[in-house]
C-alpha cells in the first residue's frame, strides 16, 4: 500500500515451543514478517536475543524499548489499595475460601503451554503437607488449541481444594486474596499478569524462561523455578509458605522494581520518543 514507516512488535512467540514442520513454516512466517517491517520492536531481551540467535532480522532492525513490555503497567490501578477489606472477603466468601486458608494462585489461559499441568500435579502434592491450601485458577480453557491432559482436568474438576473461576474482566479482586501468585509458562513474550501480580504486591514464583526471568529475580524479589518441572514447583510452594516474611520482602522489592522500570507512563515515553524518531524518516513529497 506504499506506507513509509512499518512498525512491528513481537509480544510472544508460538513457535518457541512448536517442533517440526510446524516449527519450520512459523519461523518462515517471522522472518517474512520482520522483513516487511521498517522496526521490529522485541517486548523483552529474551525475545530480542531469541530473533538475534535465530537471524529473524538484521540487528539494526530489532530495538528493545526500555526495559521490556508491550504497554507497561498502571500501579495506580493494580494496587491493594483499589481492593477495600470488605470485597475481600466477599470475594472470599463467593469462593468458600476460609480466612485460614493459604491461597496459590494462577492468572491466565489455563493451557499446556502456560505449565498448568505441573502447577495441579506439584499442588497436589503440597496440599497434602498443607491442608488449608487452595489454588485458585483464574482463567477461560482453550480446548480446541492446547488442552490440558486428561489426568489434569479430571483433578481440577474433582480436587476439593481447586478453584476455578473461568475468564474474570477484572482479576484484581483475585490477586487481593492470594498468597503467592504461581506462573510456570513455558514461553511468554512479556507477561503481564506477572506485573500485575507484582504491582498487587503478591509474592511470584515463575518460571525460568524470558520476560519472567526480567522481572522477578531469583531469591532477591521472588523466585525462579524450571519450567516443566514438577519438583521444584513444590519445593519454591513449600518455601513461600514456610516463610511468610521472606515472602513480603521478596513483593517490596519486586513491586519497587517494576514501579522504577514498568510504569506505564514512562514507557509510553519510550514509546512517544521512537514514533517521534521514525517520524524523521518519513519521505516527504
Amino acid at each position: 500500500a506504499g506506507v513509509p514507516i512499518r512498525l512491528h512488535t513481537i509480544a510472544g512467540l508460538p513457535l518457541m515451543e512448536a517442533k517440526g514442520l510446524k516449527r519450520q513454516v512459523l519461523l518462515a512466517v517471522e522472518r517474512l514478517t520482520y522483513c516487511c517491517a521498517t522496526q521490529v520492536y522485541p517486548n523483552s531481551k529474551g525475545l530480542l536475543n531469541f530473533a538475534l540467535k535465530k537471524k529473524l532480522a538484521p540487528k539494526g532492525k530489532l530495538n528493545l524499548l526500555g526495559k521490556g513490555s508491550s504497554n507497561g503497567i498502571d500501579t495506580h490501578y493494580f494496587s491493594p489499595k483499589e481492593i477495600n477489606t470488605k470485597q475481600r472477603k466477599a470475594v472470599r466468601d463467593s469462593l468458600d475460601i476460609k480466612p485460614n486458608d493459604f491461597v496459590f494462585s494462577f492468572v491466565g489461559r489455563l493451557v499446556g503451554d502456560k505449565g498448568i499441568n505441573e502447577l495441579v500435579a506439584a499442588f497436589t502434592t503440597v496440599h497434602k503437607n498443607i491442608p488449608t491450601a487452595k489454588l485458585l485458577l483464574v482463567g477461560p480453557y482453550e480446548s480446541d488449541l492446547d488442552p490440558l491432559q486428561p489426568t489434569t482436568q479430571h483433578t481440577i474438576e474433582t480436587h476439593p481444594n481447586i478453584i476455578t473461576t473461568g475468564f474474570q474482566t477484572d482479576v484484581r479482586p483475585y490477586f487481593s486474596i492470594s498468597d503467592i501468585f504461581v506462573f510456570p509458562s513455558y514461553r511468554e513474550g512479556f507477561p503481564n499478569v506477572v506485573l500485575q501480580a507484582v504491582a498487587m504486591e503478591v509474592p511470584c514464583i515463575v518460571s525460568d524462561i524470558n520476560g519472567c526471568n526480567e522481572i522477578i529475580q531469583d531469591e532477591v524479589s521472588g523466585a525462579i523455578v524450571p519450567p516443566k518441572q514438577v519438583t521444584p514447583l513444590v519445593k519454591a510452594m513449600q518455601a513461600f509458605y514456610q516463610n511468610k516474611n521472606l515472602c513480603n520482602t521478596y513483593a517490596q522489592k519486586a513491586k519497587k522494581y517494576v514501579q522504577t522500570h514498568f510504569e506505564r507512563h514512562q514507557f509510553w515515553t519510550y514509546l512517544l520518543e521512537e514514533y517521534k524518531r521514525q517520524e524523521q524518516h518519513v519521505p516527504t513529497h
